[in-house]
């Protein structure tokens, strides 16, 4: 991951030197003080500037710094209050920084500062009004800062601990064929949702459809819908019940009815609060309500946040098998805050971490080391204590390299499918009482030895992909199924193509290859070893 630079900004006497001197303390890192250092440029103070040259040339200056500085990487930097007020400088750090802004009461402001001669703009006999204008004025560029921390009546350790939380935060980016969009991956980070959709470009004043299920909603729904409410826009549950059971055409004719219900319209938003199911759901109903609405994702399983929320996929179950009927609909935003994990069952936190190792395997062989070693250490294999922003970016960052590449799973995209060609009919099978991520991960070791017996794998890898699942507290044997019945399953599996399966098969750890021809008797033979029933 990239070293961001920290940038605070904000009004003047909101704190964002002090601030912004202590986290580059803590951080280890190098601190600027924009007006600092245009003053020890010019050889003379911010005040003499503005009295000799005006304001425009130091406004110049400021850009010029600006492009400089955000050439630099790991810095901490504080902006002067009206730097980022220019849309162009903000462009210029787009995608390089993580950008605060920090707010204060106007009281609290006009406590802080001197007005006067190292005031400029408040010297006049009116600083209070000068302030209130300029407040007004600048209000919308400020808003536009997805991460705002208020300094009011808070210690400096207050504030700092916050910053230094915001700084932890992985924002990765997806590229698609109509855009784009960002993944910021955090923790303790919900409350941000609000002002995070409104710098993704979702008018305030706009209607929010809060799809969640029966789980989740007791949890989250409140917090999220008040905090979408403070920030101008207009929420409104929309509540499906929790399992894969219920991901039917009749639970999206539900949400359909749920949507005309609460005036949703062209202009509106569909957020999907919940697992990979929900998403699932909500992006499908928004990809064919009103010919398609936008779409944000807030993934609460560690499933959903390393893959279902990614990508654009959405669908539903048919009885025959999983998503047989389903839409691309590339998100707005995916949300990603760690801290709902907490509250995830820890069956469901194993399930989540079968996906991040299968992108370790497919793509990160330096993550699933780090993952192996985490487990070696943890006997108790915590999933949650493992999981950090940079872990799981890394997981994610694997699935957005191939979706780029594939956005409408045509060739190279497959390749994400590693484990599920078995997977999805054991899960099938199950009546989903399998976890996906269970599934999945038998579905691994299925594949690894099926590579490992056509001489495409090196040996002992199945051993080895075995040995960490299972370390995960992962299931790595088949249900005690038919094996007859688990190859009629397959055969319904969408990924089937032409007359053969389709199997994605592990050569090494970061190394996967697509196979159409698997021998009938080698998958039979393999999946009895395992446990299925002959």
């Amino acid at each position: 991951m990239q070293r961001y630079n920290l940038v605070l900004t904000g009004f003047m006497g909101t704190g964002k030197t002090s601030v912004g001197r202590e986290v580059a303390r803590r951080l280890g890192r190098p601190f600027v003080d924009m007006d600092d250092e245009i003053a020890a440029r010019a050889g003379k103070s911010i005040p003499r500037i503005f009295a000799e040259e005006g304001e425009d040339a130091f406004r110049e200056m400021e850009r010029a710094l600006c492009r400089e500085l955000s050439s630099r990487t790991g810095h901490v930097i504080a902006t002067g209050g009206g730097a980022l007020v220019d849309p162009a400088n903000r462009d210029v750090w787009s995608g390089s920084v993580t950008l605060v802004c920090l707010q204060a009461e106007l009281d609290e402001i006009l406590r802080r500062v001197v007005a006067g001669a190292d005031r400029p703009l408040l010297a006049g006999t009116a600083p209070r009004a000068e302030a209130e204008r300029l407040l007004t004025q600048r209000r919308a560029a400020y808003a536009a800062i997805p991460w705002q921390v208020d300094t009011t009546g808070r210690t400096l350790d207050e504030v700092v601990d916050e910053v230094l939380n915001l700084a932890k935060v992985q924002t990765l980016h997806v590229a698609h064929p109509e855009g784009g969009y960002d993944i910021p991956v955090g923790r303790g980070t919900l409350r941000y949702l609000g002002g995070m959709l409104r710098t993704t470009g979702v008018p305030s004043g706009t209607r929010v459809a809060l799809v969640s299920n029966d789980v989740v909603a007791p949890l989250y729904l409140d917090g999220v819908k008040d905090g979408l409410a403070c920030a101008g826009y207009h929420p409104f549950p929309c509540i499906v019940r929790d399992g894969e059971r219920h991901k039917t055409l009749a639970t999206v004719g539900g949400l359909y009815d749920a949507f005309l219900q609460g005036e949703l319209d062209r202009s509106d938003t569909v957020l999907a609060l919940g697992g990979g199911v929900t998403g699932d759901l909500a992006g499908f109903a928004a990809a064919t309500y009103m010919r398609g609405v936008r779409f944000v994702q807030v993934p609460t399983t560690l499933l959903a946040m390393t893959d279902a929320s990614v990508g654009a996929k959405t669908g539903v179950d048919l009885p025959q098998g999983k998503n047989l009927v389903g839409a691309f609909k590339q998100p707005a935003l995916v949300f990603i805050d760690l801290e709902v994990l907490a509250t995830l069952p820890r069956a469901e936190q194993r399930s989540g971490m079968a996906e991040v190792i299968k992108h370790a395997i497919i793509g990160d062989r330096e993550l699933y080391g780090r993952l192996a070693e985490a487990y070696r250490r943890s006997a108790a294999g915590e999933p949650v204590a493992l999981m950090t922003p940079e872990i799981l970016a890394r997981s994610i960052e694997v699935k957005i390299g191939i979706v780029e590449e594939d956005p409408l799973e045509r060739g190279r995209r497959a390749v994400l499918n590693l484990g599920h060609t078995a997977g999805h009919a054991l899960e099938s099978l199950s009546g989903y009482t399998l976890r996906h991520g269970e599934a999945v991960a038998i579905g691994m070791v299925v594949a690894a030895r099926i590579a490992e017996s056509l001489g495409r794998a090196r040996e002992g890898l199945a051993e080895e992909i075995t040995g960490l699942l299972t370390a995960a507290g992962l299931p790595v044997r088949c249900p005690a199924e038919d094996v007859d019945a688990i190859r009629s399953a397959m055969s319904h599996d969408k990924k089937r193509t032409g007359s053969g399966l389709r199997w994605v098969l592990p050569r090494e750890i970061g190394e996967v290859e697509i196979v159409q021809d698997v021998p009938e008797a080698l998958v039979r033979a393999t999946l009895i070893e395992l446990g299925a029933r002959s």
